[in-house]
């Protein structure tokens, strides 16, 4: 790694039929594949937070942030819109480090320097490992390791340790994403795989059809519909609403994503709904 070696890759614990309606709502260009047992990444194909851009307003976009601040809106964003976890691995020239997002509840992360001293809560290990089912022995033990000092591990090392404690849940990552790789080779090494889609937004009318045609092929259109599949799509439409504007408001890229989600996910539930009901 060096100072140039800026990348990141989202990890799902979903199918990528499953992630892929979701991964839309980001409305970035991205590359999605299977990792492992259950589990899909996502490789970014643009580096937001490497290009410094400009609004009418004179504010700097999410492209003058850090690439844990974006990773984290974005892993934010993806595990609110779903039912599964998020983990977001990013590495630039001073740090590497993950952040696991999981529902509403708070994003829990860890750092390291890129000589691979520990910069994180030890607290933060065990609460990564509560939230994704890891066994409270044997893999906390491995955890715990990666936050005792240790000078022949540098950052690369501790990622790789990471990894390697995942795959006792199911996480293989494809031939070339390798940890501390920069962006670019990532995305050639994702764009080489035969079995690997693009992600591209392609408008609000698409991303609805996009969550009908999830629900349909998941086997779960009967138990979405009725008065409570109608009351839970209400109220993620009242919930996505004020989570867009305080997003807006703070300039929070992934809240401002979350609420999108919530308002598509509603709209689609109602959309099915109205649906199924006409050709009954």
């Amino acid at each position: 790694m060096n100072a140039t070696s800026v990348g990141a890759l989202l990890l799902c614990r979903a199918e990528p039929r499953s992630v892929r309606p979701v991964a839309h709502m980001l409305r970035e260009r991205m590359l999605l594949a299977p990792a492992g047992d259950e589990w899909s990444v996502l490789v970014p194909e643009g580096t937001p937070w490497q290009d410094r851009q400009e609004t009418g307003s004179g504010a700097d976009t999410e492209g003058d942030q850090p690439v844990d601040s974006v990773l984290g809106g974005w892993a934010t964003a993806l595990a609110v819109g779903s039912t599964w976890p998020v983990l977001a691995l990013w590495w630039d020239g001073d740090r590497v480090g993950y952040t696991l997002a999981s529902g509403f509840r708070r994003p829990v992360g860890y750092v390291w320097l890129v000589d691979g001293t520990p910069a994180g809560e030890d607290e933060a290990m065990r609460t990564f490992a509560a939230r994704l089912g890891l066994d409270p022995v044997l893999d906390i033990q491995g955890l715990e390791a990666l936050t005792r000092p240790d000078p022949e591990a540098d950052a690369r090392t501790r990622l790789r340790g990471l990894l390697a404690v995942l795959a006792r849940i199911g996480v293989t990552l494809p031939p070339g994403l390798e940890p501390g790789e920069p962006a670019d080779r990532l995305h050639t090494a994702a764009d080489s795989r035969p079995e690997t889609q693009r992600i591209a937004w392609a408008g609000w009318r698409d991303a609805v059809e996009l969550e009908l045609d999830a629900v349909e092929s998941s086997g779960l259109g009967p138990w979405v519909r009725g008065t409570r599949a109608r009351a839970l799509a209400v109220a993620q439409l009242a919930a996505g609403l004020p989570l867009v504007a305080w997003g807006i408001g703070r300039r929070s890229g992934g809240w401002a994503c979350a609420g999108t989600l919530l308002l598509v996910h509603g709209a689609a539930g109602l959309a099915y709904n109205r649906i199924r009901d006409a050709g009954s």
